[in-house]
């Protein structure tokens, strides 16, 4: 910690700080990605408008050699899954910049500073592809070093870090929240380009309260250095067993996140298109803006954690709690019940033409819980079955689940505008219902983990 070190509400300033400049930041990233593929889809690459954007041609040439013909809707699909994944990968490299070469502070502030380049880039057509890269690198450079301050504000056994985490995960789902109602109304109601600078805006919010809560941040970490002692002991069977262990229910939650991450791309476009979206009361008429539909999701974060939680805590005391991988397993089956509930709103929509909007709040109710059941026991379970000196690679390992299931998302996305919607939400619960029997199985087999304690 830092030689100051004032507190706030029983923990640390410098969490306030790094509440605030993530819960910015988190508006950012998720400003942009909600007005992505309606960008792409009703402006960006349109025929008139594709010309302008420079080197997508030969991107758009790049992916049709791996993927085959693609048109507007299938080639949107691909770029945003592409570009989520992307977000996902480069943080392991933005964690080695700073732990050998710059350190979490300045690699945090050139990372925001990237980041509010690419928003701001956006507005303009042709530098489309550059402002991905800008957003990848900055994000890369950004999210593992801001996450990681947070637990060194804390001494070693500390009580309060695992609280204070989940504070900053608040901070995460507020600006995920806020996002859509701010960057996609002014996107979708006034321009493309005014959500996109507002993100920017969110951005550099981030990169001041960064700044001026300096003095209170977690003082520098020593650089790393390479080795120069004995040589490393080879990992004993057990460890490898682990290692193993890991690395298949990586393959099966990577199906997950590929169902899961529809959100942004295919169910944006069922809200935009297929959806009812008029409301007539006293104070509003009009259509809700698609965009709006996003905020459900964080929204129903909040409001469900403490049940999740409580709930939990009652199976523990009658000794019904499921294990840890019977959560995840239940996790990938409430992303294949949302989508199978989307097969009815598609036999709707093809009834009468538009479904109701209930349809989506439903939706996203089931498949919240399905990520409150799997994304923080996945974490759980790594820090459990992970041997004590492979856990920082292995946690990176995990994340990037979201990598590999982000470009399948994209993949799959891909097949929207060519399959009957009913039968796309069917085989999107198709893969989480595989994921989840593929886990529910994996759990009776692993019926203890390598060092002989129960999941």
């Amino acid at each position: 910690m830092t030689a100051r070190s004032p507190e706030l509400f029983g923990h640390p300033k410098g969490l306030s700080f790094l509440f605030g400049t993530e819960m910015w930041e988190r508006f950012s990233y998720y400003g942009m990605r909600a007005l992505l593929t309606l960008y792409m889809v009703k402006y960006l690459l349109l025929p008139e408008n594709r010309d302008r954007v420079l080197g997508l041609d030969a991107f758009h040439r790049t992916l049709e050699a791996i993927f085959g013909p693609l048109d507007v809707q299938p080639f949107a699909s691909q770029v945003y899954g592409s570009y989520t994944a992307l977000v996902y990968l480069t943080p392991v490299l933005g964690g080695l910049i700073a732990d050998r070469w710059l350190g979490n502070r300045r690699t945090v502030i050139i990372g925001a500073l990237l980041m509010a380049l690419g928003h701001f880039m956006m507005a303009f057509e042709h530098l489309f592809l550059f402002a991905l890269l800008a957003l990848i690198l900055g994000n890369g450079a950004f999210k593992p070093n801001i996450s990681s301050q947070v637990g060194a504000l804390y001494a070693p056994g500390d009580a309060r870090r695992d609280r204070a985490y989940s504070i900053f995960y608040v901070g995460i789902n507020l600006g995920a929240f806020l996002a859509p109602l701010v960057c996609g109304t002014l996107g979708e109601r006034v321009a493309w380009h005014y959500g996109f600078g507002a993100a920017g805006v969110g951005m550099l919010i981030a990169i001041a309260i960064y700044h001026f809560g300096t003095p209170y941040l977690p003082e520098e970490r020593p650089r790393a250095k390479a080795s120069t002692s004995s040589p490393r002991t080879p990992l004993t069977s057990e460890e490898w067993r682990a290692v193993g262990v890991l690395a298949l229910l990586c393959v099966f939650v990577t199906f997950f996140w590929a169902t899961y991450e529809q959100q942004g791309n295919t169910i944006a476009l069922w809200a935009d298109e297929n959806t009812d979206r008029a409301v007539n009361l006293l104070f509003w008429q009009g259509d809700v803006p698609t965009t709006w539909f996003l905020s459900l999701n964080p929204f129903m974060i909040f409001a469900f954690t403490p049940f999740v939680v409580a709930l939990w805590a009652r199976q523990s005391r009658r000794g019904t709690e499921p294990s840890t991988l019977t959560k995840m397993s239940l996790g990938c089956l409430g992303v294949a019940l949302g989508n199978l509930l989307m097969v009815a709103a598609a036999l709707e929509a093809s009834a009468t033409g538009k479904a109701s909007a209930l349809w989506l709040v439903a939706y996203f109710a089931i498949v919240t819980t399905g990520e409150l059941y799997l994304s923080p026991t996945g974490l759980s379970f790594v820090s459990k079955i992970a041997p004590a000196r492979l856990i920082s690679m292995l946690m990176g390992f995990w994340f990037l689940t979201n990598f590999t299931g982000n470009f399948l998302a994209g993949w799959l996305g891909s097949f929207w505008s060519t399959m009957d919607k009913g039968a796309f939400f069917l085989m999107i619960a198709g893969v989480a219902g595989a994921a989840s029997a593929a886990i529910f199985v994996f759990d009776r087999v692993m019926k203890q983990n390598p060092s002989g304690q129960a999941l």
